[in-house]
């Protein structure tokens, strides 16, 4: 990539998994990359690289806007923004604390959601823009004990597609990208959730039999490493005509096959199937 072509890129939920293989594939081609995330420590390995590392939270106003003025007043502004940053949250629906259901909101989708506002001005200045957004397959499907979590996802989904329509006049891209089973923290995190909120409770046999699905995916030996998911992400934003969706990983293709074709109740009784045959 010349100089003169060089775009800045920020990528959120960087300290881990998707986000950090995503800023060292951007990186690597030559892209000029911010990374954030609460976790500004465990972004060395990026800075080393030369990825400039900023500390952010999503779910806090002041820290978003000051790290979109600090990089418009050190590269100009955010060319492509990908916002990674989220985590899942899983519980019986009954069981879930309102209060963990609105930070669910706030980081999955309220955060990406506001970055994009603070973005778009420079972006439509420009003609020029790209906003990834990367949900999952479960955007798109439902599994028992993660209603809050497939609730963000779905939203995503259907407020990317009103931002594409809105701002593709200025040159805008919004691209989703939805990873199936991806070896992050992110299996890990969902468990010690369920664990900590439906483990005792009437719901107990639903969220053992998730415990051991969301375990088993986590060290499966299929399931796909991080940099899948961010040669991915190279791809759309560097594709002159992006796809709407992209989608990978292990079971991705699959699983959305099956939601896609299969009536609503055939799909609750084959998704059980499958996770009971996925932890033998």
């Amino acid at each position: 990539m010349n100089a003169s072509d060089q775009k800045t890129v920020l990528v959120t939920g960087a300290s881990a998994g998707i986000g950090k293989a995503t800023a060292k594939v951007l990186h690597e081609v030559g892209f000029n990359v911010y990374a954030c995330a609460r976790r500004v420590e465990k972004m060395d390995d990026l800075k080393a690289m030369g990825v400039k590392p900023i500390r952010m939270d999503v779910t806090d106003e002041g820290s978003m806007e000051e790290g979109i003025h600090q990089i418009e007043q050190e590269a100009g502004g955010v060319d492509i923004l990908v916002n990674n940053a989220g985590y899942g949250s899983y519980g019986a629906v009954e069981d879930v604390d309102m209060d963990e259901a609105r930070r669910q909101f706030e980081v999955n989708v309220f955060g990406l959601a506001r970055l994009s506002q603070l973005v778009l001005p420079h972006m439509r200045e420009a003609g020029f823009g790209k906003i990834v957004n990367v949900t999952s397959v479960g955007g798109k499907i439902y599994s028992p004990m993660g209603g809050w979590y497939h609730a963000t996802k779905h939203a995503v989904e259907g407020l990317s597609d009103c931002m594409r329509n809105e701002v593709k006049g200025f040159g805008v891209d919004v691209i989703v990208v939805e990873p199936g089973a991806i070896a992050t923290e992110w299996s890990g995190i969902a468990s010690k959730s369920l664990v900590k909120t439906s483990g005792k409770s009437a719901y107990r046999e639903q969220a053992e039999l998730m415990v051991k699905m969301l375990d088993a995916a986590e060290n499966h030996p299929k399931v796909s490493k991080p940099k899948v998911i961010g040669d991915v992400i190279l791809k759309a934003v560097t594709d002159r005509r992006p796809r709407t969706r992209y989608v990978a990983g292990y079971m991705a293709k699959t699983i959305l096959r099956m939601r896609k074709f299969l009536p609503d109740k055939t799909y609750d009784r084959v998704f059980l199937a499958m996770m009971k045959r996925f932890i033998k």
